[in-house]
C-alpha cells in the first residue's frame, strides 16, 4: 500500500513450520514445529521413449527437481551417486541400490512425442518400504507446454509426500518496472511462478498498480492512471483485452480485488477527501458502500468462503487490520501489536491472514490467525510489503526494496514458517505481485 500511495501522490501532484519426516509407516513429510533436514530423494533423468523426446526428457526432469528443491523440504541426491540406472520406464526398482545412498523417495519417468503430443509417465516410490506411492500417472499436452507438464508432475509428487495441494503449476502477475528510478515506467506482466514464460499484458504508457487475479486465473484487476486519475480496469489474460470499470463522477477508485466466486469486485473509493470500501458486480451496477467513516479504509480481501472481509483502516489513529461481514457492518479490530499494519490478504486455507507491518524503522511480512492471535513476523527489511499467497497457502510472495539498489524493487518468497527466504527470478525490477490459483 505504501508504494501505491507514493505512486498515486506522484501521479496526482498453524503456524506451519519446517518439515518432519516420519521414519515408520508410509513416507510422508509432516508439517511440525521442528527443524529437520529436507527429505532426500533421487530423480534419474527421465527416459526418452522416442528419438525426438531426448531433450524434453532432460528439461522436464530438470524443472521437476527445481520445483521440489525450491521448497526447502526436499534434497536431491546427485546422479553421480546413483547405483541403479534406468534404460526403460518398465525397469524394476532395485530398492537396495537406493537405500545404499540414503534415498527415501525415488522418482522415475519417461517422455515420448506421438501424434503431435508430448506424453509424460512417472512413478513415485517409497524406498524404505519398497512400495510405489499411489499409482503411476500419465500426462499429455502440446509439446510447447512441456514446462506445465513438469510442474504438474512436481505438484503430484509434492502432494503425495506432504498430503497437501501443490502450487507449481501456477502463475504470478506483477508490475514490471524499467528505466531510471525517478522516471520509472511500469507495465503489468505475467509469468510462471518460477519466473519462466514472461508475457506483458499492458504497455508502459501510463502508471499501473496492484494487479489481482480472478479466482479462475483468467482475468486480472488493476489500477490505472490512463485517465489522469486512478481507475480500476479488468483485463482478460488469454486475449489481452481490457475495459475500465464504471466510475462514479468525481471519485478515484483503486485497490480492487475479486470475490471468491468471481462475480463481484471489492475496492476503495475516494470521494470528497474520504476513502471507504465499496463492492459492485463485475458488469457494473450501483456500487454498495460497505464502510462509512472519516478514516482511510483500503486494502480489502475476502475470506475464501466470501462471508467476511479483512481490510486496513486508520480509524484508531494508526493503520490497523479489521474484519467485517461481506456486506458491511461494524468491523472488529484484529491487530494490536506495536507498529502499523497494512495490505492484509486472507489465506486460501481460510486459517490465516498475511500482512505488511511497519515498526521501528523496519518493514515485515507477517501472518496471524483470523482473530489476530499468534502473530508471527516472517521477514525484516528496509521495505517488505504486499504479500500474496501460493494456491496451497504454504508460501508467501512479496515485494522487497533495499536502500540504494539501482535495479529497483524485486520479488521474494518465504514459507509460512519463516524459512526458505529467496528471491524470485524476474526480468528487471518487479513489484505488486499476485499469485494465481492452480491452472486447470
Amino acid at each position: 500500500m505504501l508504494r501505491m500511495l507514493m505512486a498515486m501522490t506522484a501521479a496526482m501532484s498453524f503456524m506451519a513450520a519446517p518439515a518432519a519426516m516420519a521414519q515408520d509407516g508410509p513416507l510422508r513429510i509432516e508439517i511440525t514445529d521442528g527443524v529437520i533436514e529436507p527429505l532426500p530423494y533421487a530423480l534419474p533423468t527421465f527416459v526418452a521413449e522416442t528419438g525426438d523426446a531426448s531433450q524434453m526428457a532432460q528439461d522436464i526432469a530438470s524443472v521437476v527437481r527445481s520445483d521440489l528443491n525450491g521448497t526447502g523440504l526436499f534434497r536431491e541426491i546427485p546422479a553421480s551417486a546413483h547405483i541403479q540406472r534406468f534404460s526403460s520406464f518398465g525397469t524394476s526398482v532395485n530398492y537396495s541400490d537406493w537405500t545404499a545412498i540414503n534415498a527415501q523417495a525415488l522418482i522415475v519417468g519417461a517422455v515420448s512425442v506421438s501424434g503431435g503430443q508430448a506424453v509424460v509417465k512417472f512413478r513415485l516410490y517409497d524406498v524404505f518400504s519398497g512400495q510405489e506411492m499411489g499409482e503411476g500417472q500419465q500426462l499429455v499436452a502440446n509439446p510447447q507446454s512441456w514446462r506445465r507438464l513438469a510442474h504438474k508432475v512436481a505438484d503430484t509428487i509434492y502432494s503425495r509426500i506432504t498430503g497437501e495441494g501443490g502450487y507449481f503449476d501456477s502463475r504470478v502477475a506483477f508490475v514490471n518496472e524499467t528505466g531510471p528510478k525517478d522516471a520509472r515506467q511500469k507495465r503489468i506482466a505475467i509469468m510462471d511462478y518460477d519466473g519462466a514464460n514472461v508475457n506483458y499484458l499492458t504497455d508502459s504508457s501510463t502508471i499501473v498498480l496492484a494487479p489481482r487475479f480472478s479466482p479462475d486465473g483468467n482475468r486480472v484487476l488493476y489500477t490505472t492512471f490512463e485517465t489522469g486519475f486512478p481507475r480500476i480496469k479488468m483485463l482478460n489474460v488469454s486475449n489481452v483485452t481490457s475495459q475500465l470499470l464504471p466510475e462514479t463522477p468525481g471519485t478515484m477508485t483503486f485497490a480492487p480485488r475479486f470475490s471468491p466466486d468471481g462475480q463481484s469486485i471489492l475496492y476503495s473509493m475516494e470521494q470528497g477527501g474520504n476513502t471507504d470500501l465499496y463492492k459492485m458486480g463485475i458488469n457494473g451496477g450501483n456500487p454498495q458502500r460497505l464502510t462509512n467513516s472519516p478514516a482511510i479504509e483500503t486494502g480489502p480481501s475476502f475470506s475464501p468462503d466470501g462471508s467476511k472481509i479483512v481490510f486496513e483502516s486508520d480509524r484508531s489513529g494508526t493503520q490497523q487490520l479489521y474484519i467485517m461481514g461481506a456486506n458491511g457492518g461494524e468491523p472488529t479490530r484484529i491487530s494490536f501489536g506495536e507498529g502499523r499494519y497494512s495490505t492484509p490478504v486472507w489465506s486460501p486455507r481460510g486459517d490465516m491472514i498475511a500482512f505488511t507491518k511497519q515498526h521501528a524503522g523496519r518493514f515485515h511480512i507477517g501472518v496471524m490467525r483470523t482473530d489476530g492471535s499468534e502473530e508471527r513476523l516472517l521477514t525484516a527489511s528496509f521495505l517488505d510489503e504486499g504479500p500474496t499467497w501460493s494456491p496451497n497457502g504454504r508460501v508467501i510472495m512479496f515485494t522487497r526494496e533495499t536502500p540504494g539498489a539501482q535495479g529497483g524493487a524485486s520479488l521474494w518468497s518465504v514459507d509460512i514458517s519463516g524459512r526458505n527466504l529467496k528471491q524470485v527470478n524476474t526480468p528487471g525490477a518487479a513489484s505488486d505481485v499476485s499469485w494465481s490459483p492452480l491452472l486447470p
